[in-house]
Protein backbone atom coordinates (compact mmCIF):
# COMPACT_ATOMS: atom_id res chain seq x y z
CA UNK A 1 0.00 0.00 0.00
CA UNK A 2 1.29 3.25 -1.05
CA UNK A 3 1.80 6.15 1.63
CA UNK A 4 -0.98 8.41 0.00
CA UNK A 5 -3.37 5.31 0.01
CA UNK A 6 -2.72 4.58 3.58
CA UNK A 7 -3.25 8.11 4.46
CA UNK A 8 -6.72 7.90 2.75
CA UNK A 9 -7.88 4.70 4.26
CA UNK A 10 -6.83 6.06 7.81
CA UNK A 11 -8.72 9.63 7.14
CA UNK A 12 -11.89 7.36 6.40
CA UNK A 13 -11.54 5.64 9.30
CA UNK A 14 -11.03 7.99 11.60
CA UNK A 15 -14.28 9.72 9.79
CA UNK A 16 -16.40 6.67 10.54
CA UNK A 17 -14.60 6.01 14.21
CA UNK A 18 -15.79 9.91 15.14
CA UNK A 19 -19.13 9.11 13.71
CA UNK A 20 -19.66 6.00 15.44
CA UNK A 21 -18.32 8.55 19.01
CA UNK A 22 -20.56 11.15 17.89
CA UNK A 23 -17.68 13.44 17.93
CA UNK A 24 -17.88 16.44 15.71
CA UNK A 25 -14.22 17.51 14.55
CA UNK A 26 -13.27 19.97 12.40
CA UNK A 27 -10.89 18.87 9.34
CA UNK A 28 -7.67 20.49 10.72
CA UNK A 29 -8.40 18.61 14.47
CA UNK A 30 -8.63 14.67 12.17
CA UNK A 31 -5.14 16.27 10.08
CA UNK A 32 -3.53 16.31 13.64
CA UNK A 33 -4.58 13.15 15.07
CA UNK A 34 -3.16 11.78 11.94
CA UNK A 35 -0.32 13.60 11.83
CA UNK A 36 0.89 12.73 15.54
CA UNK A 37 -0.15 8.96 14.80
CA UNK A 38 2.37 8.94 11.98
CA UNK A 39 5.31 10.73 14.29
CA UNK A 40 4.09 8.54 17.01
CA UNK A 41 5.23 5.21 14.39
CA UNK A 42 8.21 7.37 13.07
CA UNK A 43 9.51 7.95 16.60
CA UNK A 44 8.93 4.64 17.96
CA UNK A 45 11.76 3.38 15.84
CA UNK A 46 14.57 5.00 17.60
CA UNK A 47 13.11 5.84 21.09
CA UNK A 48 10.55 3.13 21.78
CA UNK A 49 7.88 4.90 22.58
CA UNK A 50 5.00 2.14 22.64
CA UNK A 51 4.75 -1.32 21.90
CA UNK A 52 2.02 -1.57 18.95
CA UNK A 53 4.61 -0.76 16.02
CA UNK A 54 2.15 -1.66 13.27
CA UNK A 55 0.52 1.47 11.77
CA UNK A 56 -3.41 -0.23 11.36
CA UNK A 57 -3.26 -1.50 14.84
CA UNK A 58 -2.10 2.58 16.66
CA UNK A 59 -4.55 4.11 14.57
CA UNK A 60 -7.40 1.56 16.82
CA UNK A 61 -5.74 0.45 19.51
CA UNK A 62 -3.99 4.35 20.33
CA UNK A 63 -5.87 7.16 18.39
CA UNK A 64 -9.71 5.31 18.56
CA UNK A 65 -9.19 4.01 22.41
CA UNK A 66 -8.27 7.47 23.38
CA UNK A 67 -11.01 9.30 21.16
CA UNK A 68 -13.49 6.92 23.18
CA UNK A 69 -13.11 8.99 26.17
CA UNK A 70 -13.87 12.43 24.81
CA UNK A 71 -17.69 12.44 25.15
CA UNK A 72 -17.62 11.09 28.50
CA UNK A 73 -15.06 13.86 29.56
CA UNK A 74 -17.06 17.00 27.59
CA UNK A 75 -20.11 15.98 29.62
CA UNK A 76 -18.79 15.85 32.62
CA UNK A 77 -17.07 19.61 32.33
CA UNK A 78 -20.50 21.07 30.43
CA UNK A 79 -22.35 19.24 34.12
CA UNK A 80 -20.19 21.24 35.63
CA UNK A 81 -20.29 24.43 33.60
CA UNK A 82 -16.85 24.08 33.74
CA UNK A 83 -15.63 26.06 30.08
CA UNK A 84 -12.09 25.94 30.37
CA UNK A 85 -10.94 22.53 32.42
CA UNK A 86 -7.56 21.88 33.40
CA UNK A 87 -6.34 18.08 32.61
CA UNK A 88 -2.94 16.18 33.79
CA UNK A 89 -2.19 13.10 32.25
CA UNK A 90 -0.14 10.65 34.57
CA UNK A 91 2.57 8.48 32.67
CA UNK A 92 1.62 10.14 29.56
CA UNK A 93 4.21 8.26 27.68
CA UNK A 94 3.75 8.92 23.92
CA UNK A 95 1.11 11.31 24.54
CA UNK A 96 -1.92 8.97 25.13
CA UNK A 97 -4.31 10.29 26.18
CA UNK A 98 -3.15 13.94 26.69
CA UNK A 99 -2.06 14.54 22.97
CA UNK A 100 -5.76 13.47 21.57
CA UNK A 101 -7.04 15.27 24.37
CA UNK A 102 -5.59 18.46 23.25
CA UNK A 103 -5.91 18.15 19.60
CA UNK A 104 -10.03 17.47 20.19
CA UNK A 105 -10.78 19.47 23.72
CA UNK A 106 -8.85 22.96 22.58
CA UNK A 107 -10.27 25.08 25.46
CA UNK A 108 -8.89 22.53 28.21
CA UNK A 109 -5.36 23.03 28.86
CA UNK A 110 -3.69 19.77 29.06
CA UNK A 111 -0.11 18.74 31.05
CA UNK A 112 1.68 15.63 30.58
CA UNK A 113 3.73 14.23 32.67
CA UNK A 114 5.66 11.20 32.59
CA UNK A 115 9.48 10.11 34.36
CA UNK A 116 11.02 9.37 30.97
CA UNK A 117 12.99 12.09 29.10
CA UNK A 118 12.58 10.81 25.57
CA UNK A 119 8.95 10.46 26.21
CA UNK A 120 8.70 14.01 27.40
CA UNK A 121 10.80 15.41 23.97
CA UNK A 122 8.55 13.66 21.74
CA UNK A 123 5.19 15.50 23.52
CA UNK A 124 7.41 18.36 23.43
CA UNK A 125 7.99 18.11 19.64
CA UNK A 126 4.25 17.11 18.92
CA UNK A 127 3.13 20.41 20.78
CA UNK A 128 5.31 22.22 18.24
CA UNK A 129 4.63 20.63 15.03
CA UNK A 130 0.77 20.61 15.70
CA UNK A 131 0.81 24.05 16.74
CA UNK A 132 -0.67 23.33 20.36
CA UNK A 133 -0.48 26.15 22.72
CA UNK A 134 -2.51 24.44 25.80
CA UNK A 135 -0.49 21.23 25.74
CA UNK A 136 2.28 21.27 28.61
CA UNK A 137 4.78 18.63 29.90
CA UNK A 138 6.90 18.01 32.23
CA UNK A 139 9.65 15.34 32.91
CA UNK A 140 9.55 14.26 36.46
CA UNK A 141 8.40 11.84 38.90
CA UNK A 142 4.29 12.55 39.52
CA UNK A 143 4.48 12.06 43.32
CA UNK A 144 7.70 14.37 43.17
CA UNK A 145 5.50 17.72 41.50
CA UNK A 146 4.23 20.22 44.26
CA UNK A 147 0.25 19.75 44.35
CA UNK A 148 -1.36 21.58 40.93
CA UNK A 149 -4.95 21.82 41.54
CA UNK A 150 -5.85 20.47 38.65
CA UNK A 151 -9.83 19.53 38.01
CA UNK A 152 -9.21 16.26 36.10
CA UNK A 153 -6.63 13.64 36.38
CA UNK A 154 -6.37 11.08 34.25
CA UNK A 155 -4.25 7.58 33.44
CA UNK A 156 -4.00 5.03 30.81
CA UNK A 157 -2.43 1.89 31.82
CA UNK A 158 -0.38 3.74 34.40
CA UNK A 159 -0.73 1.79 37.33
CA UNK A 160 -3.35 0.27 39.87
CA UNK A 161 -6.44 2.45 40.76
CA UNK A 162 -4.74 2.15 44.35
CA UNK A 163 -1.14 3.32 43.07
CA UNK A 164 -2.80 6.10 40.75
CA UNK A 165 -4.68 7.57 43.93
CA UNK A 166 -1.59 7.54 46.14
CA UNK A 167 0.59 8.73 44.06
CA UNK A 168 -1.05 11.31 41.56
CA UNK A 169 -3.90 12.27 44.21
CA UNK A 170 -2.12 15.50 45.77
CA UNK A 171 -3.11 17.09 42.01
CA UNK A 172 -6.57 17.32 42.00
CA UNK A 173 -8.66 20.35 42.86
CA UNK A 174 -10.87 20.04 45.74
CA UNK A 175 -13.51 19.05 43.70
CA UNK A 176 -11.53 17.54 40.95
CA UNK A 177 -11.59 13.89 39.84
CA UNK A 178 -9.50 11.37 39.10
CA UNK A 179 -9.88 9.10 35.90
CA UNK A 180 -8.53 5.15 35.14
CA UNK A 181 -8.77 4.74 32.13
CA UNK A 182 -8.88 0.54 32.02
CA UNK A 183 -9.71 -2.81 29.78
CA UNK A 184 -12.36 -5.02 31.60
CA UNK A 185 -13.79 -4.01 34.75
CA UNK A 186 -10.86 -4.03 37.47
CA UNK A 187 -13.04 -5.44 40.28
CA UNK A 188 -9.73 -6.45 42.68
CA UNK A 189 -8.29 -2.55 41.98
CA UNK A 190 -12.23 -1.55 43.29
CA UNK A 191 -11.84 -3.85 46.08
CA UNK A 192 -8.68 -3.01 47.15
CA UNK A 193 -9.15 0.59 46.57
CA UNK A 194 -11.60 0.35 49.60
CA UNK A 195 -8.92 -0.12 52.16
CA UNK A 196 -7.56 3.55 51.47
CA UNK A 197 -9.27 6.54 52.45
CA UNK A 198 -8.79 9.01 50.24
CA UNK A 199 -10.61 8.51 47.10
CA UNK A 200 -13.88 6.04 46.26
CA UNK A 201 -15.05 5.06 42.94
CA UNK A 202 -18.15 7.08 41.73
CA UNK A 203 -18.80 5.14 38.69
CA UNK A 204 -16.96 2.51 36.20
CA UNK A 205 -18.42 3.81 32.42
CA UNK A 206 -18.60 1.29 29.86
CA UNK A 207 -16.73 2.10 26.32
CA UNK A 208 -17.16 0.94 23.14
CA UNK A 209 -14.27 1.74 20.57
CA UNK A 210 -14.41 1.34 16.86
CA UNK A 211 -12.85 -1.34 15.47
CA UNK A 212 -11.69 -2.54 18.60
CA UNK A 213 -12.84 -5.94 19.86
CA UNK A 214 -11.98 -5.81 23.59
CA UNK A 215 -13.18 -4.40 26.66
CA UNK A 216 -12.39 -0.97 27.61
CA UNK A 217 -13.79 1.05 30.46
CA UNK A 218 -13.77 4.47 32.49
CA UNK A 219 -13.22 4.19 36.05
CA UNK A 220 -14.45 7.52 37.72
CA UNK A 221 -13.23 8.50 41.52
CA UNK A 222 -14.06 11.12 43.84
CA UNK A 223 -12.51 11.95 47.26
CA UNK A 224 -14.33 10.29 50.04
CA UNK A 225 -16.91 12.77 51.83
Amino acid sequence: MTVQNQEHKFKLRLEQATKELKLVLSEEQKDKLLMYLEQLQKWNKTYNLTAIRDPEQALSHHLFDCLSVIKPIQEHFENRQNATPKIMDVGSGGGLPGIVLAIVLPHTTVTCVDAVEKKIAFIRHMGGVLKLQNLKALHARVEELKPADIDMVISRAFASLVDFTQLAGKHAAVKGCMVGMKGKDPQEESTALKDFKDWEIEKIETLVVPELHAERCLVWMNRKG
